[in-house]
């Protein structure tokens, strides 16, 4: 799964917005509601990094794997960074960023969620 479809994939989850943030930052952010579940680095030297939160436990497995690394500024909230997203599994990938998804929506307040996903 390269950058291109990764973007595609974050974009057709429910209830995902996307917007882009301007200069110095320069970030592609994912969110439901209010809540950040992903993000791509847009600019030099880091373009199309990918960053995403994940559970503690995977976490830990995750930043002992090549090529991943704790999330700059957020790793404390168990975020991390693949530096180049065609290197992963494209279905570990997948069920990766669906559980950043998920634990975003349920930060929600269930009102909130409701609305998002178009519950009565």
């Amino acid at each position: 799964m390269n950058a291109a479809q990764l973007k595609q994939f974050c974009a057709a989850l429910p209830a995902a917005t996307s917007r882009l943030t301007p200069s110095p930052a320069n970030i592609l952010v994912y969110s439901v509601g209010e809540k950040n579940f992903a993000w791509f680095k847009t600019s030099d030297p880091e373009k199309w990094r990918f960053s995403f939160r994940v559970s503690p436990e995977r976490f830990i497995e995750l930043t002992d794997m090549p090529g991943i690394k704790p999330a700059r500024y957020m790793a404390r909230f168990h975020w991390v960074t693949i530096v180049d997203v065609r290197t992963m599994p494209e279905a570990y990938l997948k069920e990766l960023v669906q559980w950043a998804h998920e634990k975003a929506l349920s930060g929600l307040s269930r009102r909130r969620r409701d609305e998002l996903l178009g519950h009565s």
